[in-house]
């Protein structure tokens, strides 16, 4: 791809190489990430700062700084599956693969650069998939977490004190969950089933999907207004790995206002990197990713009930144009991608070769 084309497409792109790949990417500031490797049996967990040329605007020929930079770093034991940032603070809490405790971790300030194992949270059990998790929206910091529906609980970081349990019976997997607001919270399993349960009641409703849709695996990404939203501002989306899409809203999760079948490429046995982000700026685009190596970017402010294979607005295709790509004969797949929190189309992704791209893509519509 040229110089020119480059620049129709993007109004950035910067490119870095980690040593190890991985499957996370956690804001823990305006220009900061942290990631950590998940593969070996001791992983580095990084925090780095973006490319301050992205930042420079109209005067960015000033600026000599189109690297990321390392500003903390540390090692873990065991190779990282999931990690959080806890807002307003230095934590983050990572879990591994077959391991029976949550990690917890301060990643340093200005008179450290390491990032130091502060204590644990013991699980109920091992998985081998790991745990999922997902930050509280508390004044005190709590995580929610579980690797199957029956075994989530809501844990207060600073005591390892349990402030809830699920009261529901079921070894279905945990695909992802979120918080809706400071009680309100969804789980999506493996399976596709969403649950959304109250802090304040230990009871769950549950979802299922139909029969017609069951077998493959789901991944599932929620929108909402704020941080402390109401049900009538949120969509969840769902996406399978056959690409199969739902997009249902909170208040009647039982029948998707809209599902469409994504024009991807899959292998519903490969299912390790599926993802479905929601831009938390542009209104109603999400982007995917975990099929090869690419991160698509769709508007579905025209999707249909049933709408048929909607086109995106917007393909990043840059890891299938890495070194490793160009030699190796398994071509990478992208692992993970991350909005931005503030700027509207900007994106980090990484992928399985360990490349991580930071851009700012054109919309060729909305950008003229």
């Amino acid at each position: 791809m040229g110089i020119s084309s480059l620049k129709a497409r993007y109004k950035d792109l910067h490119v870095f190489q980690l040593e190890h790949p991985t499957k996370v990417i956690e804001w823990t500031g305006d220009k900061n990430i942290c990631v950590a490797g998940y593969t070996g049996s001791r992983s580095e967990i990084l925090e780095l700062l973006l490319p301050l040329k992205l930042y420079a605007g109209e005067n960015q020929g000033l600026c000599a700084e189109r690297d990321f930079k390392v500003q903390h770093g540390g090692f873990s034991e065991e190779p990282i599956e999931s990690l959080i940032h806890i807002s307003g603070t230095r934590c983050v809490v990572t879990s591994g693969s077959s391991s029976s405790t949550l990690q917890i971790w301060d990643i340093g300030g200005d008179d450290s650069d390491v990032i130091k194992r502060t204590g644990v949270i013991n699980l109920k059990s091992t998985s081998v998939k790991g745990c999922k998790i997902a930050p509280g929206l508390t004044d005190e910091p709590a995580v929610l977490h579980g690797s199957c529906i029956s075994e989530v609980q809501l844990t207060e970081i600073a005591t390892g004190r349990v402030l809830y349990t699920v009261a529901k019976e079921s070894s279905d997997s945990v695909s992802g969950l979120q918080f809706v607001n400071a009680c309100v919270f969804l789980i999506c399993a493996s399976d596709g089933t969403l649950f959304m349960g109250d802090t304040r009641d230990p009871s769950t409703c549950h979802y299922p999907l139909e029969d017609s849709k069951s077998g493959l695996h789901w991944a599932f990404g929620l929108r909402s207004d704020s941080s402390q939203s109401e049900p009538s501002g949120c969509t969840v989306a769902r996406l399978s790995s056959s690409g199969h899409m739902l997009l249902s809203d909170l208040r009647n999760l039982q029948s998707p206002f809209c599902q469409t079948q994504l024009n991807v490429q899959h292998d519903a046995s490969k299912n390790d990197f599926l993802n479905v982000s929601w831009a938390p700026v542009l209104d109603r685009c999400l982007s995917v990713s975990g099929f090869d190596g690419t991160v698509h970017i769709y508007n579905t402010i025209n999707w249909s009930t049933e709408g048929q294979s909607p086109q995106p607005v917007f393909s990043h295709r840059g890891h299938e144009m890495s070194d490793e790509a160009k030699y190796s004969g398994s071509p990478p797949v992208v692992t993970t991608h991350s909005w931005h929190q503030s700027r509207p189309k900007t994106i980090l992704s990484v992928a399985t070769d360990g490349s991580l791209h930071v851009w700012d893509w054109v919309d060729k519509i909305t950008d003229r």
